[in-house]
C-alpha cells in the first residue's frame, strides 16, 4: 500500500514538473537568487566571528577594522533583501501561472468531458476541485519555491563554511543529521494520506452545501431539514478526523525536528568550548559555529514543514489531475461535416442505448422524420422520451445503430452544427447573470432591439419585461433571481423564438406558464412549426392533438404510433393515457 501511494505521489510530482516546464527561466533564476541569499546570509556569521576577534579586551578594540566590517556587513544585508525580494518575484510569478494554467485546462477539460460525467458527479465536488484543491496546491507550491530551494542550499552552503573554519565539530554535526531526516520522512509518510482523505471529504462536503443550497425550497417544502443537518454532521465529522489527523501528524513534524536541532547546537557547544579552551579554535570562530548551528538546522525546521505542506499539495494536485485527465466526449472527425441547408429530415435507424451497460433502456428505435413534420413523444415517466432527446442533440452518443440528419449520420458532422439547428426548449430553465436582453440574444447576439422586442411579444413576455425596473435592461441574478418560473420559462422560448431554428426541441416547454398564458404560446409555437421539423415531450396530452406523428413509448420502446384520432380509435395504451386525464 505504501509503494502503491509514493508511486501515485511520484506520478503527480511528474505532472507537476510537467507544468513547470514554460518557466524553467523563472525556476532557474529563483535557484540563482536562492544561492545569493544564502552565500550572503552564510558569510554574515563570518563578519560577526571577525567583530568578536577584534574585541581583544577592555581597552583593547580595534574600530577600524570593527568599522571596515561593518560596512561588508552593510552591503550583505542589502545584496541578501535585494535577492529575497526578487526571488520571492519569481516564485510568486511562476507559481500562479503554473496554477492558472492548471485551472485554464481543468476548465477546458469541462467543457469537452462528456455528459455522463457531469450527471455521475455531484457538480460541488466538482467546484471543489477547480477551486478549492487547486489553492491548496498552490499554497504548497508557493512554500515549496520559497523555502525548499533556500533550505537545501542553506545546508549544503553551511557545511562548506563550517568545513572551512573547523572539520572536527563539522563531522559532529554530520553525524546527528540523519536523525532529523529520518523523523521527517516518518511524519510526511502518514501525513500524506490524511491530507488526501481530509481532501476528498472537503469535496464531498462542499458537493452536498451545494445540494442543499440549490434545492432550499424543496428541503424546506419535504420538511428534510433534519436529515441534512445529519448527513453534513456526520460528513463534517469525519472532516474533523482527518484534518485533526492531518494536523497532528505535520505539527508534530516541527517541534521533533527542533528536538534533533538542539541535539546539533548543544554537540557544537560542548565540542567547540572544549577546542575553545585548548586554544585550537577562537572566541570569534566558536561564536561563528554556534550562529552556523542555528542556521544549518532551521532548514531541517523549514524543509520538514514544507515536506508536511506538499503531501497536501500533492494530494490536491492528485485530484485536479483525475478531473484534467478524464477522458473526453469523442472528438470529432477531421473532415466532419458542417450542416447545413437543414430541411429537418431525421432518421433513427435500430438505436439502442443504455445509461448504465447492465440496464437496458432504448433498443431497436426507428423513427423517420419527415421535414416539418411535428413528431410528439408521450409516455409514462423513465420510458426513455428525454433520452431521445438527449441523443437527437448528441449529448450522448448511441451505443449502437444511427441518427442521420439530411442523410449525414451526426457522429460524422461538427456538433456546433447540429445543435446550432435545433431550437431547444426544457422543462427546466436556463438563464445566466446579466440582463435580459443578454439572455434572450444567447443564441443569436447581433440580434436588434427590434428583433427581441418582436420575439418578446410573439411570446407574450413583452408585457412582463417592461413592467421591471429597467425593462429588458433589468438585471437579473443566475438563474433568473427573483423572477418566477412561468417568466423565467418565458424567456428561454423567447431566445428560441428569436433563432427561428430549422428545427425545434421542446420538453415540457410549457409546464410553468399559465393556462391563458400556454394557449397564446401555443398558437404562437404553430406559426414558428410551420415548414419546421419539430420534437414534443409533453405530458398534458392536449398539447399535441395537432402533432402529425405521436409516438407512444414504455420501456424504451414505440409500442403506439400514429395521429391523435387513429390512436384514440385503436382504443389502446395511449387512449387510456388520455381519457385517464379527463376522468373525474
Amino acid at each position: 500500500m505504501a509503494k502503491k501511494m509514493d508511486s501515485r505521489q511520484m506520478q503527480t510530482l511528474k505532472k507537476v514538473l510537467r507544468y513547470m516546464k514554460p518557466y524553467w527561466f523563472f525556476l532557474g533564476l529563483s535557484i540563482v537568487l536562492a544561492a545569493v541569499t544564502v552565500a550572503s546570509t552564510l558569510y554574515f556569521p563570518l563578519l560577526t566571528g571577525d567583530v568578536v576577534d577584534c574585541i581583544v579586551g577592555k581597552g583593547n578594540v580595534d574600530f577600524a577594522a570593527i568599522f571596515a566590517i561593518l560596512k561588508k556587513m552593510g552591503v550583505v544585508i542589502l545584496v541578501t533583501a535585494l535577492a529575497q525580494w526578487i526571488m520571492n518575484v519569481c516564485n510568486n510569478k511562476m507559481t500562479y501561472q503554473i496554477v492558472r494554467d492548471i485551472r485554464n485546462e481543468a476548465f477546458q477539460k469541462l467543457e469537452i468531458l462528456p455528459l455522463k460525467y457531469i450527471d455521475g458527479h455531484a457538480h460541488g465536488e466538482i467546484v471543489s476541485r477547480v477551486i478549492a484543491d487547486v489553492d491548496q496546491f498552490a499554497d504548497g507550491l508557493l512554500m515549496g519555491f520559497t523555502q525548499l530551494f533556500t533550505g537545501v542550499i542553506t545546508i549544503v552552503g553551511t557545511i562548506g563554511f563550517m568545513l572551512s573554519v573547523n572539520v572536527g565539530i563539522t563531522l559532529v554535526v554530520l553525524v546527528v543529521t540523519p536523525v532529523s531526516l529520518f523523523v521527517a520522512s516518518f511524519i510526511a509518510k502518514r501525513t500524506f494520506k490524511m491530507f488526501k482523505l481530509q481532501s476528498e471529504t472537503r469535496g464531498e462536503q462542499t458537493a452536498l452545501i451545494d445540494e442543499m443550497i440549490g434545492n432550499q425550497k424543496v428541503v424546506q417544502a419535504f420538511s428534510h431539514e433534519d436529515e441534512a443537518l445529519e448527513k453534513f454532521d456526520e460528513i463534517n465529522g469525519r472532516l474533523q478526523k482527518y484534518s485533526l489527523q492531518a494536523i497532528f501528524f505535520s505539527s508534530i513534524t516541527n517541534p521533533a525536528t527542533r528536538f534533533v536541532n538542539s541535539l546539533v547546537y548543544t554537540g557544537v557547544g560542548v565540542t567547540g568550548a572544549l577546542a575553545a579552551i585548548s586554544g585550537r579554535l577562537s572566541v570569534g570562530q566558536l561564536s561563528c559555529f554556534l550562529s552556523y548551528a542555528n542556521q544549518y538546522t532551521k532548514p531541517f525546521n523549514e524543509i520538514s514543514g514544507v515536506v508536511t505542506e506538499l503531501q497536501n499539495a500533492i494530494a490536491c494536485a492528485g485530484r485536479v489531475f483525475e478531473l484534467i485527465e478524464e477522458e473526453p466526449q469523442v472528438p470529432e472527425a477531421q473532415n466532419a461535416a458542417v450542416l447545413k441547408d437543414i430541411d429537418g429530415k431525421v432518421d433513427l435507424q435500430d438505436v439502442c442505448f443504455s445509461y448504465v451497460p447492465e440496464q437496458k433502456l432504448i433498443e431497436n428505435f426507428n423513427l423517420t422524420v419527415k421535414p416539418g413534420q411535428r413528431v410528439a413523444i408521450v409516455g409514462p415517466t423513465g420510458c426513455g422520451k428525454t433520452t431521445v432527446i438527449n441523443l437527437l442533440m448528441r449529448f450522448y452518443d448511441v451505443t449502437a445503430g444511427s441518427i442521420k440528419v439530411e442523410d449525414i449520420d451526426i457522429q460524422e458532422m461538427t456538433r456546433k452544427s447540429l445543435r446550432a439547428g435545433y431550437g431547444m426548449v426544457l422543462q427546466e430553465t436556463w438563464l445566466r447573470s446579466g440582463t435580459i436582453r443578454d439572455n434572450i440574444t444567447v443564441g443569436k447576439p447581433d440580434a436588434t432591439d427590434e428583433e427581441v422586442i418582436a420575439a418578446a411579444k410573439a411570446c407574450h413576455a413583452d408585457s412582463f419585461i417592461r413592467r421591471l425596473p429597467n425593462g429588458y435592461d433589468t438585471v437579473i441574478g443566475e438563474d433568473g433571481g427573483s423572477l418566477s418560473q412561468g417568466q423565467k420559462q418565458l424567456l428561454c422560448i423567447t431566445r428560441v423564438m428569436l433563432c427561428k431554428p430549422p428545427m425545434l426541441i421542446l420538453d415540457e416547454a410549457t409546464s410553468s406558464i399559465d393556462t391563458r398564458t400556454e394557449i397564446k404560446i401555443q398558437n404562437a409555437f404553430a406559426k414558428l412549426m410551420e415548414g419546421r421539423t419539430s420534437f414534443i415531450v409533453a405530458h398534458r396530452l392536449s398539447t399535441i392533438r395537432n402533432a402529425d406523428i405521436i409516438l407512444v413509448m414504455k420501456d424504451g420502446q414505440i409500442i403506439e404510433q400514429g395521429n391523435h384520432e387513429t390512436l384514440l380509435e385503436k382504443k389502446g395504451f395511449y387512449a387510456n393515457l388520455y381519457n385517464s386525464q379527463y376522468s373525474y
